[in-house]
C-alpha cells in the first residue's frame, strides 16, 4: 500500500502511548491532526500474538509508532537480562508481524543506543551497528531491539512495507519515571540531589567514576523527530535522533546539582558499573532524512525537568518520609 504524505486524518496507533515518551508523542501526533489510538498494557497484552492482532484488526492502523519496550536502568538490566531480552522482542515481532496482516502503510520503530557496540568509533555513525557486541551491562535489551531492525528490513524487502528504525540518544524531561530502582540517570541525580539537599544531606552517593559520556536528547524533540519519520520515512535505514553532544557523569552531576541548589559533595561508587565508557551520536542523517535537528540544550531541559519534579509526586513522596510522625496522633 502507498505511505501517506501526511498524518492529517490518518489514523495512528501508538504502542507504549501512555508512557512518559509516548504522551508527549500522541500529543505531538494530534497536533498535525491524526487520529491517535493509544492502547494501555491492560487493553493490549503486546507479548500476547493472538492478542496483537485482535487489536490490530479492530483499529486497522495507518500507521504504527512502536513505542513500548521493557526500559530500565544498569542496575535494572544487571538484575533482569532474560526479562528486557524476551519482552523487548516478543512486543517487537508481534507488533511489526500484526502491522503488516492488518496493512499498515507505514511502521515506525524506536530503536536504542545500548544496540551499539561497546567501543565504536565516535561520534556513533549508523553504519557501526553491526560492528561489535553491545556493552554488557544492557547487552540483552540492545540486542533485542537491534534484531527489530533486521525484522523490519525483513519485511520491506518481501513484503514492501514502509518503515522507520531510530535510535534515539539518552532521554529525559517532564514526567520521567523517578523510581531509583527503575530511573535512569538523570531523574536518578535529580532526586538524589533533591532530596539530599531538602533534608540537609552533606553527601549524595552517585554510581561508578564519573568518567564515561553520554549524550541526553530532550523528550519534545525527540517526539519532533518520531512524528517527522511518521510523516515520511519509508525504509529501514537506521537513523540517530540527539544532539552530537556528550558530557561525562561527572560533569553532568554538577550540572544537576547546580539546578537543584544542592552544595554537598558529590562522591561516586567505583563498586557500581559504569556502563559504555563513551555514548555520542553522529546525527547528519537525522538533517538529511527528517529535516531535524534537537533544539533544546541541556542546561534549559534540565531546567524544566527539576521544575516539573518539585510538583510531582516523587517529591511529594520524599518530603513525607521527612516528616516526623506523631504517635499520639
Amino acid at each position: 500500500m502507498t505511505p501517506p504524505s501526511t498524518l492529517g486524518g490518518a489514523t495512528v496507533l501508538v504502542t507504549g502511548g501512555h508512557g512518559f515518551l509516548g504522551r508527549v508523542v500522541c500529543r505531538h501526533l494530534e497536533a498535525v491532526g491524526a487520529y491517535v489510538t493509544a492502547p494501555t498494557h491492560a487493553d493490549l497484552e503486546l507479548r500476547d500474538p493472538t492478542a496483537v492482532q485482535r487489536g490490530f484488526h479492530a483499529v486497522q492502523p495507518d500507521v504504527v509508532v512502536h513505542l513500548a519496550a521493557r526500559v530500565g536502568g544498569i542496575g535494572a538490566n544487571q538484575r533482569k537480562p532474560a526479562t528486557f531480552w524476551r519482552d523487548n522482542l516478543l512486543m517487537g515481532v508481534n507488533v511489526l508481524d500484526a502491522s503488516h496482516v492488518v496493512g499498515a502503510r507505514r511502521v515506525v520503530v524506536l530503536g536504542t543506543v545500548c544496540s551499539y557496540p561497546k567501543h565504536p568509533p565516535a561520534p556513533f555513525r549508523e553504519d557501526a551497528l553491526w560492528d561489535g557486541y553491545p556493552e554488557e551491562t544492557n547487552a540483552p535489551y540492545g540486542i533485542a531491539k537491534r534484531a527489530l531492525w533486521t525484522g523490519l528490513a525483513s519485511y520491506a524487502a518481501e513484503f514492501g512495507l514502509a518503515s522507520a528504525y531510530l535510535l534515539p540518544a539518552n532521554l529525559y524531561g517532564p514526567d520521567d519515571d523517578f523510581d531509583l530502582e527503575r530511573s535512569h540517570v538523570i531523574p536518578a541525580m535529580i532526586r538524589k540531589c533533591e532530596a539530599a539537599r531538602l533534608a540537609g544531606v552533606p553527601e549524595v552517593l552517585l554510581w561508578g567514576t564519573g568518567r564515561p559520556t553520554r549524550e541526553f536528547l530532550f523528550v519534545e524533540d525527540a517526539a519532533d523527530a518520531i512524528v517527522r519519520a511518521a510523516t515520511k520515512v519509508n525504509d529501514p535505514t537506521p537513523i540517530n535522533v540527539g544532539t552530537g553532544h556528550e558530557i561525562s557523569m561527572e560533569t553532568l552531576a554538577h550540572r544537576v546539582a547546580a539546578i537543584t541548589d544542592f552544595t554537598g559533595v558529590l562522591r561516586w561508587d567505583p563498586r557500581r558499573p559504569d556502563g559504555q565508557p563513551r555514548r555520542v551520536l553522529d546525527t547528519s542523517r537525522a538533517r538529511d532524512r527528517l529535516g531535524w535537528t534537537a533544539t533544546t540544550s541541556l542546561d534549559d531541559g534540565l531546567a524544566k525537568t527539576v521544575a516539573w519534579y518539585r510538583t510531582s509526586k516523587w517529591a511529594a513522596a520524599d518530603e513525607a518520609a521527612r516528616q516526623p510522625t506523631d504517635p499520639f496522633v
